[in-house]
């Protein structure tokens, strides 16, 4: 899910641009330690341990979390979802309602925009994520094409814009949470209104007792605890789609937007960790190295594994939807010594993970490739 802050205001098509300087400048790069706000931020947030990539399916426990600004506190009995705009017909669905229309189960790998950015020099201040702001989760729910069906969609629609109930102020602007989608894209038949998680309801913290799920793109797409869905004759302007999520060179670059996954793999580090270096330690001899991969913009196609800068192909295997990741291993006979281990995935695009990280002012689709030290006794 979201968790840019920018330094400025936010910059509203048509609107003057305001500067407003906060107690951590915000979006401005570091090139220090972490802040206290970075700290209290990951207090709020957590990564998924990299060791749950040995599992198809995330518990909701261990799936990445995101809370842009609180969690709302939400009566579902006495919660509507309301889908107005450029529709023929304004719907107001209650939470029974919802689970009584036609359902879908997709297994999504959802990843955090921001997943890399402290490996980023100079650091840009918000979420410190390291590699692990990933998780895959089974949602069920309604398809959200079929509830667009249900209202009818006007010919002059451009996009659908989503609005949670968490809200907050970020760049000196008053929000709820907000986000749209291309009509294209809201309209493909894998995009789900959530109402169930793996096994169980859609636990608080990850949006009870709606949210839109978006397979593909990065989770600040996904929008949590939906409160409305707006149809819209043109493009979307708030502040978490005009002025978060960019790629951007510099402070006053208007830059593009964050939207598909971009290719990465990640490896279950092997052996034991030290408590508070967590470098690796493990016995020589035979080990399986085990990982898996993921991409918005195609199928994973291959997966290499570095040994100390020597690379080869991992074996892979096939993923359980079109956007849930995969899983690869590749055996290696350890020997005594220090040793860099490394995954690199290459999607069906063409894309390949970088070898080093490409930095931008946001800190966002850092997908450098992962780095394991190990000492092997």
């Amino acid at each position: 899910m979201p968790e840019q802050m920018s330094k400025h205001t936010s910059v509203f098509r048509g609107q003057r641009r305001q500067t407003q300087k906060l107690t951590a400048h915000p979006g401005e790069p570091s090139h220090g330690p972490l802040t206290a706000e970075e700290l209290q931020l990951a207090v709020r947030n957590h990564s998924m341990p990299l060791e749950a990539l040995r599992s198809d399916i995330t518990p909701p426990g261990l799936h990445y979390l995101l809370t842009h600004f609180d969690i709302p506190f939400i009566d579902a009995g006495n919660w509507h979802l309301r889908i107005g705009g450029a529709v023929q017909r304004s719907l107001e669905l209650s939470l029974r309602a919802l689970r009584r229309a036609p359902s879908i189960s997709v297994p999504v790998t959802l990843e955090c925009a921001g997943n890399g950015r402290t490996l980023l020099r100079p650091r840009p201040l918000s979420q410190p994520w390291m590699l692990e702001g990933v998780g895959t989760a089974i949602w069920a729910g309604v398809p959200l094409a079929y509830l667009l069906a249900q209202a009818g969609v006007d010919d002059d629609a451009v996009e659908v814009v989503f609005t949670g109930a968490d809200a907050g102020i970020q760049g000196g602007v008053r929000q709820q949470y907000a986000r749209s989608l291309p009509i294209a894209e809201a309209l493909r038949p894998d995009v789900v209104l959530a109402y169930r998680m793996n096994d169980g309801d859609l636990p608080p913290q990850h949006g009870y007792p709606l949210r839109l799920v978006v397979p593909g793109w990065y989770g600040m797409a996904s929008v949590k605890w939906l409160s409305s869905i707006k149809v819209v004759t043109r493009p979307f302007d708030g502040f978490q789609q005009t002025v978060a999520f960019r790629y951007q060179q510099d402070a006053d670059d208007a830059g593009t937007p964050v939207t598909w996954i971009k290719v990465r793999s990640l490896m279950v580090p092997p052996g034991i960790p030290d408590f508070f270096t967590r470098r690796r330690v493990l016995p020589a001899g035979p080990v399986m190295l085990t990982g898996r991969a993921w991409s918005g913009e195609g199928a994973v196609q291959r997966v290499d594994v570095g040994i100390d800068g020597k690379w080869a192909p991992a074996h892979l295997e096939h993923p359980a939807a079109p956007f849930a990741w995969c899983a690869w291993t590749m055996p290696w006979v350890a020997d005594a010594g220090e040793h860099e281990l490394s995954s690199r995935a290459t999607d069906a695009s063409g894309a390949v993970q970088p070898l080093e990280p490409v930095w931008n002012y946001q800190g966002m689709g850092n997908n450098v490739v992962q780095r394991v030290k190990v000492a092997v006794e």
